[in-house]
């Protein structure tokens, strides 16, 4: 009785409410489509993992220590570093044989889905949100919960939509489009990245 009276009597609003707003604002995101392209060609566990490690090193930390990452690190910077990466990534992709493609060792593609996310999510819209929740309601675990919950689902869908979806197109096309979906992202990333250097 005494167990089912203090978990009834939990504030639940912090963890519902983080989600919800995390969940809408990773909906066709830029770290969603990107997941989406990199679990077409490679292993989805490590997709996956590599994808949420990723978001709770830079949302889930950013939640419970307040967002002092973004005291060190310009996110104008970031972007265009960020930019410059999936750029690069795009086009070796494109050059890449089919039979050895980029990345396609497992320990790999956990490291590049890592690397890649991380670099999206500096600054982004989801880890100031991350940081806002923590902020407003003074529970950053309870935040830190529904946040994670929220990439988990939105991850788990993107993997599953790129690995099943994505897989009846043929490689040859699939090759342009991820590669060529990498180097637009990679642009736009350097477009926000000066226009926000020069405000």
């Amino acid at each position: 009785m005494l167990y089912r009276s203090g978990f009834m009597n939990i504030d639940w609003t912090p963890l519902f409410t983080s989600f919800m707003l995390i969940f809408l604002a990773e909906l066709g995101d830029k770290t969603q489509i990107c997941t989406i392209i990199l679990s077409s060609n490679k292993p989805v566990i490590k997709v996956f993992l590599g994808a949420i490690s990723a978001f709770f090193v830079v949302d889930g930390l950013s939640a419970l220590v307040g967002g002092s990452l973004l005291n060190f690190i310009p996110h104008s910077i970031v972007s265009i570093i960020c930019g410059l990466v999936f750029i690069v990534f795009g086009v070796l992709s494109f050059r890449e044989k089919d039979d050895n493609m980029l990345f396609k060792d497992s320990t790999a593609s956990f490291m590049n889905t890592f690397i890649l996310i991380s670099l999206m999510e500096l600054g982004d819209k989801t880890q100031l949100t991350s940081i806002l929740m923590a902020a407003t309601f003074n529970n950053p675990i309870t935040v830190l919960c529904g946040v994670m919950l929220a990439f988990s689902i939105i991850t788990g869908i993107s993997v599953i939509f790129g690995s099943k979806c994505l897989s009846l197109i043929p490689k040859k096309y699939l090759k342009i489009i991820s590669s060529l979906t990498f180097i637009i992202l990679g642009s736009i990333i350097i477009i926000e990245g000066y226009l926000s250097l020069n405000t």
